[in-house]
Order: C-alpha cells, then structure tokens, then sequence
C-alpha cells in the first residue's frame, strides 16, 4: 500500500478512538444499556465488512479474503480478551460508571501493542523465512494450553497484582495493570496467528484496528453471553491450531521443500483458510448455545 493510504487509515482510526474517548468521558456517569451497545457493535462490523469489500477497489479478491480471515481470527482473540476484562473487572468491583474509561484505556493499549507486535513481526519475517516456524509452534502450543484450560480461572493474580496490593494501590490502578498484561498476552497470540493468514502488514494492522473497534461496547453485551459460549476456548483452539500447522507448512514450503518422503507437502490456500474459521466458529457458537440449552432445561 501507498504512503498516502496508511496515512489515512492512520488518521481515520485515530479519529475513531478519540471520538470513542470523547464518548466515553461524556457518558462517564450513565450506564451503557444493551440497545446502545447492540447498535454501536452492528456499526463497528458494518464498517469492516465494508471496508473489507471494498478493498477490491484498490487491491484485489484475495487481499479481501486475507482482510476476512484475518478479522474473523482477531475478532474472536478479541472477544476472549473481553471475557478476561469482565472477569478482571469483576474481581474488583469496579464501579460500572468507570468501566467506560477502563475499558476504553485497555483497547488503546492493545492497540499501541499490537501496532508494535506488527512492525516487529513484518521486519522478522522479511529478514528471516524461520521465523515461521516459531510462530506455528508457538500457536500450536497455545492451541493446547487453550484446549486444556479451565476457562473459569483462566485470569488469576501474578506477582505484580499482588505487589502493587501490598503497597496499597487503588483497585483502579491494579485493574489497568492487569488488563495491560492481559493485553500483551493477547498480543503475543494475536500476531502470530494474523501472519499465518497474510503477509502484508496494512491488512495485518487493518484487520487488528477493526477486531478492536467498537469492543467497549460489545463489552456490555458480553455479560450475559459469559457463561453460555461454553466452547469458546476450544473453538479458539482449533482455529489457532490449524492457523499454527499452516505456518509450519509455509515454512517448509519458503525453505525450498516441498515433498518429504514422496508425499507433497500441502498449501493451505487463504479460502480454505476462511471457510476452517467460520465453520470452526458457527459450529463452536451453536454447540455452546445447544449445552447451555439443554442444561437450564436439566435444571
């Protein structure tokens, strides 16, 4: 992409978040009802779905595909990512007319991290064809600590937390704090599996931007859907996992191997890639919502 189009993209998302600052500080003292949340979220994925046709325009069929797949990806991080902050959020009974800044402060801070994660990732991977294959490693082992993870108490206190308590920090304090390493976990997740779906770093960066748009607000309708997307974890697993094997066949590929033992080794187009995703994803949405069904009928 041309200089002038990250300059705009770059002023737009800038623009975006401040409204959404300026928003948040406005209605600081009003609770956010689900109505409010529900049209703001459907405006934020109106606005990348957009987006993402209309990067035909300038580009091609295949960066849109790579744009969706990517989102879609990062989206659903996002989302997980949420479901820590309510958990965090929770745990320190954070008042809900200060949710609005502490949540908005988060998604700032995930989004300095990711921009940072993505420079250094497109550098590696420009420099060094390897690297791949500690991303897919490094994804494929996230994969399984996902799948075997209890999601209830997948955030507990670290040595920080409980270093700043004993030193008589504010709630308000600890909280941002454990949702600034909160996000960076995520990013550390988050980058490698964006680069298993695309090279190019404008629709690395552009897919990350969307996937954080417009979160405080899905935040307030995340509550009630906490405990009825049971399967979120290990949907999130296979599709980190998939994305991690797929890697690792890109590495081998870029080394200039391409049959071991007789057998070709296979190439994982960007299509088949979107279509593991949203099928991972509507299949992990409708089993959850069928057990939690099935267990308030049981109850």
């Amino acid at each position: 992409m041309s200089l002038m189009v990250w300059e705009i993209t770059i002023a737009v998302l800038i623009a975006v978040l401040v409204f959404d600052l300026a928003l948040a500080i406005i209605r600081r003292n009003k609770e956010t009802t689900m109505k409010e949340a529900g049209i703001w979220t459907a405006f934020y994925v109106g606005a990348a779905i957009i987006f993402g046709y209309s990067l035909v325009e300038w580009s091609d069929s295949q960066a849109r595909n790579e744009f969706f797949a990517g989102w879609i990806t990062e989206y659903s991080l996002s989302v997980d990512n949420l479901f820590i902050f309510i958990l965090i959020l929770a745990r320190f009974q954070i008042d809900k007319k200060k949710q609005q800044l502490v949540l908005l402060a988060g998604i700032a801070m995930a989004l300095v991290l990711r921009g940072i994660f993505i420079a250094l990732g497109s550098a590696a991977i420009t420099r060094y064809s390897w690297v791949f294959y500690i991303f897919g490693i490094f994804l494929i082992y996230t994969s399984y600590k996902l799948f075997t993870e209890d999601q209830e108490k997948e955030w507990k206190e670290g040595r920080s937390i409980s270093w700043l308590r004993k030193r008589g920090a504010s709630s308000l304090t600890i909280v941002l704090v454990a949702i600034a390493f909160t996000d960076l976990i995520f990013a550390l997740d988050s980058i490698p599996a964006i680069f298993g779906l695309t090279k190019d770093p404008y629709i690395v960066f552009t897919a990350n931007a969307f996937a954080l748009m417009g979160l405080r607000q899905l935040y307030f309708l995340l509550g009630g859907l906490m405990n009825k997307l049971i399967y979120l974890n290990e949907g999130l697993s296979v599709i980190l996992g998939f994305i991690g094997i797929k890697l690792v066949l890109e590495a081998i590929h870029g080394g200039g191997t391409h049959n071991i033992m007789g057998i070709h080794v296979p190439e994982i187009s960007t299509q088949f890639s979107l279509a593991i995703i949203v099928t991972t994803l509507l299949v992990t949405i409708i089993a959850s919502l069928a057990r939690t069904s099935k267990s308030k009928v049981a109850e």
